[in-house]
């Protein structure tokens, strides 16, 4: 293995971090800016109003994407094991 192998396989699991994080990050993010322009606009500052609603969305979106989360991961499983495997 050398410095070329690992840069890869570090930037490989970079992308596949950002790949599988993006589904349960994106939502909760949007729901956050879209309550904390409802916030401003009514000035309701309660802080507790921000979490339930992005716990939800958080919720859901794991489970429509848990699917797509399982596959990229064992995508990246299955490329590390077979580089093993290989002698890299």
């Amino acid at each position: 293995m050398n410095e070329v192998d690992a840069l890869e396989i570090v930037q490989q699991a970079l992308w596949t971090t950002i790949l599988v994080s993006s589904p349960l990050v994106v939502p909760a993010m949007l729901v956050g800016i879209a309550i904390a322009f409802g916030q401003a606009l009514t000035q309701v500052q309660e802080a507790t109003l921000t979490f339930v609603p992005k716990i939800l969305v958080v919720f859901f979106a794991a489970m429509l994407t848990g699917t797509f989360i399982a596959a990229q991961l064992h995508t990246i499983t299955e490329q590390l094991y077979g580089r093993i495997e290989t002698g890299f």
